[in-house]
């Protein structure tokens, strides 16, 4: 709401699917569709119904034209028994299935968490992907969780450690050194995603990209999935 045009954001679908957001809205006049983690549900983790409701609304703005914002910040797609009774890897791929038939033009500004699949569902499949990938300063890039992937990445280097508080120590300086690796930064310095940038400066950047992309002013998907 704060860099769309005044009065010009309408959510869809509220109420249902809710660690993702879908809204229809305008950046300088021009309509285009915005999809976003939301923290305060599950974390921003992703599951089966988020999932969903993510991939229809890529569809539905593919087939009027509208140009997709992503604003990522996720701990990725959300595991556990409970999660895996909803046949949660069939709707997971909805996503990467849509995100990769998509004709409109696609942006992804990471927040903050940038983590595993389902960063990657939230950037079309693929940071590469999107005609523009930027993060702003408190952004993170990383495969998995960071805690988790130290904890089974350096097993044996921590169990070979007897002494427990200098095992947690240890596990500190691993978990430090990942974060701090895994600022996003360092992406752009590797080429993962194209910049970092000021905050304030989003609105700016994204109106800027989709003047110059192409016109998208037609109907490119011939249906859209029920939700």
């Amino acid at each position: 709401h704060t860099w769309a045009d005044i009065d010009a954001v309408l959510e869809l679908r509220p109420s249902w699917g809710q660690s993702v957001v879908t809204a229809l809205a305008r950046i300088e006049g021009r309509p285009l569709g915005i999809m976003a983690n939301d923290p305060a549900h599950l974390g921003g983790a992703i599951d089966s119904d988020a999932a969903d409701k993510a991939a229809r609304f890529m569809q539905l703005c593919d087939a009027h034209g509208l140009p997709i914002v992503s604003l990522c910040d996720t701990p990725g797609f959300m595991v556990g028994p409970d999660a895996e009774e909803t046949a949660q890897v069939r709707h997971f791929g909805r996503m990467f299935v849509v995100g990769a038939s998509l004709s409109v033009p696609f942006v992804t500004v990471i927040l903050r968490k940038a983590v595993g699949l389902g960063a990657m569902a939230m950037t079309a499949g693929s940071m590469h992907a999107a005609l523009l990938s930027v993060a702003w300063p408190t952004g993170e890039v990383s495969g998995m969780g960071i805690e988790g992937a130290v904890k089974h990445g350096a097993r044996r280097e921590l169990d070979a450690i007897d002494d427990p508080d200098r095992r947690q120590e240890r596990c500190e300086e691993l978990v430090a050194r990942m974060y701090e690796n895994s600022k996003a930064l360092n992406a752009a310095a590797h080429g993962e995603i194209d910049d970092v940038i000021d905050p304030a400066d989003t609105r700016r950047r994204v109106a800027q990209i989709l003047a110059a992309a192409p016109d998208t002013n037609r109907r490119g998907r011939p249906m859209i999935d029920s939700w």
